[in-house]
């Protein structure tokens, strides 16, 4: 009954904006001046969501909006070397650029299919990516003809299911009549849901005329309100083990603190209470690093010593958009009873073995804020993470135990630090970084080669939002899967800085399958004069 009273609220919600978009497209008294094509429509939503920089490839059926985007004042175009590489920037953009989605340009068939593991790879950490796809003519895919691009079986929709099973909404413009809804549905799935959605644009369609009396209303981002009375009950018995707990609570901030946009609210929640906070791997620089109630990075059996007790001592934890990969809890390591435990999530609450449907903690975390923040003068101790030490090392190896430590002392605020899946990511878990720094790390999905593109597309978003350097930590075996994407970074004049680690090769595949397997070695030149065999 709840589920079904939320899920009703929420649809009064979607309907109260969606009339309100209706009467503003039906509005007469500026008739004269409310045409505009349909890709001029897509472009100005777009400009309205923040987005500066369009990534993709060129191809025959997307080029005609691409010149839509070409000519755009506000939005320019970034031209990838594959269209792997420019789903892998969308996806850094978005991660970057806070409020705002990436958007990936592609072609049919070839293009999308080609684009389709990065838009899988946001999909799974829950990242607003638009996938555009330029696809034939509306006369075209009803009538199917034996079209190049095609799988030759007259099967124009096998792409699209594909799409289906790695983006949270899809649209297929089929009739201009229905193409700015449609286009505000998938943009307020996106936005709302943290999640890729798919677009086709048939070529035909890319320059007919449609009302532009809908571009009045801002498309709805803030998710639905939740149910007053269940969401009161929600926080008197979170309160309630707050008191039990005799205030030796800690909070556990993890990947859909950043990714459904409540850093402010948990920021609030922390100065309110002065409850000790932790993060998750995943959620490493969704809280502050240099705030002194931060105690490190938890991540189960694998902790320092200091942070697994503290945590999993506690009387009652916090858990704020926590994501229970393997990775991001030390290999399913996690030592938290649900006895001791509530859970916030974007569209639910867990206290202790309780599930609330549609609770979310964009609107909860300020209400329970209120509540707890006559409990901040008895908060509990916080243990204190190690210092930031480089140790001494002896010989001419880098080790990564002096390499991280040393590194760390390199960062300054406002950095974007790219950590490549594999040694970087882990490596620079425990590091602790400057105050409003930028981690960006793959660590649910772990795609080798993804961060150049994304490297490309942090380093667009820290360029608008003015942030600092963007630094990216990559191996040698990720790096040759996409390194092509190099010259797009030279061509616009972005200037990361890049550690590259030699391992070797696939070091991570070594440490797992055996130093001397076949399968997990390669030949590489480690010098220019020779090349070595490395297992």
């Amino acid at each position: 009954m709840q589920a079904a009273a939320s899920g009703l609220q929420a649809e009064i919600d979607r309907l109260r904006h969606e009339l309100r978009s209706i009467v503003a497209e039906r509005d007469t008294s500026s008739r004269d001046e409310e045409e505009i094509t349909i890709s001029d429509y897509l472009l100005a939503r777009l400009e309205q969501l923040g987005v500066t920089s369009i990534f993709g490839v060129p191809g025959d059926f997307n080029m005609p909006f691409l010149d839509y985007v070409e000519d755009h004042p506000v939005i320019q175009w970034i031209g990838n070397c594959n269209e792997l590489n420019a789903a892998y920037a969308a996806d850094g953009y978005a991660r970057v650029k806070e409020h705002s989605i990436g958007v990936v340009v592609t072609t049919f068939g070839v293009g999308e299919l080609s684009a389709i593991n990065g838009i899988a790879g946001a999909f799974s950490e829950m990242v607003p990516v638009l996938h555009v796809v330029g696809v034939p003519s509306t006369v075209q895919l009803k009538t199917r003809p034996l079209l190049h691009h095609t799988l030759g079986d007259g099967r124009f929709d096998a792409y699209t299911k594909a799409a289906e099973q790695v983006t949270t909404s899809q649209a297929m413009l089929m009739d201009k009549n229905h193409a700015a809804a449609e286009i505000d549905r998938i943009l307020t799935d996106c936005i709302t849901r943290a999640r890729p959605v798919y677009l086709t644009l048939p070529s035909n369609m890319v320059s007919e005329k449609i009302s532009a009396r809908r571009l009045k209303v801002p498309l709805l981002r803030a998710p639905p309100v939740n149910q007053p009375d269940v969401e009161a009950f929600v926080l008197d018995e979170i309160v309630k083990l707050v008191a039990e707990a005799d205030e030796d609570v800690i909070i556990l901030v993890d990947a859909c603190v950043i990714r459904h946009d409540v850093q402010e609210e948990v920021k609030e929640l922390l100065i309110s209470t002065r409850f000790p906070v932790y993060a998750a791997p995943m959620g490493k620089t969704a809280v502050s690093e240099e705030y002194d109630r931060y105690g490190g990075i938890y991540i189960g059996s694998i902790s320092d010593p200091a942070i697994k007790e503290r945590v999993e001592t506690a009387r009652l934890i916090l858990s704020i958009g926590a994501l229970k990969s393997d990775f991001n809890t030390g290999m399913f390591t996690y030592s938290i009873p649900t006895s001791r435990t509530v859970e916030l999530h974007s569209d639910h609450t867990l206290v202790r073995y309780a599930q609330f449907p549609r609770i979310g903690m964009k609107h909860l975390l300020p209400k329970l804020s209120a509540r707890l923040r006559q409990y901040q003068q008895g908060a509990g101790e916080l243990v204190l993470r190690p210092k930031l030490e480089v140790p001494k090392e002896h010989g001419d190896a880098i080790t990564h135990a002096y390499f991280w430590p040393r590194v760390g002392k390199f960062f300054k605020r406002r950095d974007v630090i790219v950590a490549e899946t594999g040694t970087s990511s882990f490596g620079i878990l425990d590091v602790p970084l400057p105050d409003q720094s930028v981690f960006v790390s793959q660590i649910l999905y772990g795609s080798i080669g993804w961060t150049v593109g994304s490297t490309l597309g942090a380093a667009i978003a820290a360029r608008d939002k003015k942030l600092g350097r963007v630094i990216l930590f990559i191996g040698d075996g990720s790096l040759q899967l996409s390194v092509q994407e190099l010259s797009t970074i030279i061509h616009h004049e972005l200037k990361p800085i890049i550690f590259l680690i030699n391992n070797q090769g696939y070091n991570i595949e070594r440490n797992l399958h055996g130093m001397d397997r076949r399968v997990a070695s390669r030949v590489v030149a480690s010098n220019p004069d020779t090349q070595q065999k490395v297992q």
